[in-house]
C-alpha cells in the first residue's frame, strides 16, 4: 500500500486508506479555534520535552551526585536518538505522502514537509514517555507522561499532518524502542 504511487492509491485505495482518509476528514470538519490553538501548542512542546527530560535528569544527577539519575538520562536520550534514526530511515524507505498531498479533501491546519509514515512526533513522544516511565515507575510519572504523549500523537492527526496509521506506527515504534533499550536504565 505505501510503496505504490500516489495516483495508483487514489484510483484504488485500500480499506485501511479509506478509513485513514475518513478519520482525517472528520477531524478537519470538527475543528474549533480553541482546540486548534491547543493542539498546535501541544504539538510544539514535543521537541522541548524530548530534549528537556534527559537534560533535566542529567542536571539533577550531576547536582545531586545521583549516578542512577545520570544513567537514566543516558537511557532516555539513547532511546530517543535510536527512535529518531529508525523513524527517519522508515520515512525515507516508505515515502508516504502527507495526508493533504495524497487527498485534496483533507485540509491541514498547516503544511508540514517531508514524509508522513511513521509520525516522528508520535514516535519521539512515546519514546520519552515510555523510557521515563520505565526509569521511574510511579503513577505520578507514568500518568502525565502518557497523557502528554497521547495528546501529542492525537494532535498530529487533528492538525491534518499525519494519518491515524502513521500515528499508531510511530507510537509503537517509540514505545518499542524505549522497551528494547531498557537494559540501560539503572
Amino acid at each position: 500500500m505505501f510503496g505504490t504511487s500516489v495516483s495508483a492509491q487514489r484510483a484504488n485505495p485500500s480499506v485501511l486508506q479509506q478509513w485513514d482518509d475518513r478519520v482525517m476528514i472528520d477531524l478537519a470538519n470538527s475543528r474549533t479555534p480553541g482546540e486548534t490553538g491547543f493542539m498546535r501548542f501541544i504539538s510544539n512542546t514535543n521537541q522541548y520535552v524530548d530534549i528537556g527530560v534527559p537534560v533535566g535528569l542529567l542536571a539533577g544527577g550531576v547536582i545531586g551526585h545521583d549516578m542512577q539519575m545520570r544513567q537514566n538520562a543516558l537511557y532516555v536520550a539513547s532511546s530517543s536518538a535510536i527512535s529518531g534514526v529508525l523513524t527517519m530511515a522508515i520515512k525515507h524507505i516508505v515515502k508516504r505522502p502527507r495526508p493533504f498531498v495524497q487527498n485534496i479533501n483533507i485540509v491541514p491546519v498547516y503544511r508540514a514537509g517531508g514524509y508522513s509514515f511513521p509520525s516522528g512526533h508520535s514516535s519521539s513522544s512515546f519514546t520519552t514517555a515510555t523510557s521515563l516511565s520505565i526509569a521511574y515507575p510511579k503513577w505520578y510519572v507514568i500518568a502525565p507522561s502518557f497523557l502528554w504523549a497521547g495528546t501529542v500523537a492525537y494532535s498530529r492527526m487533528y492538525l491534518g499532518v499525519h494519518y491515524p496509521t502513521d500515528v499508531a506506527t510511530g507510537t509503537l515504534l517509540g514505545a518499542g524502542t524505549a522497551v528494547s533499550m531498557s537494559f540501560m536504565k539503572k
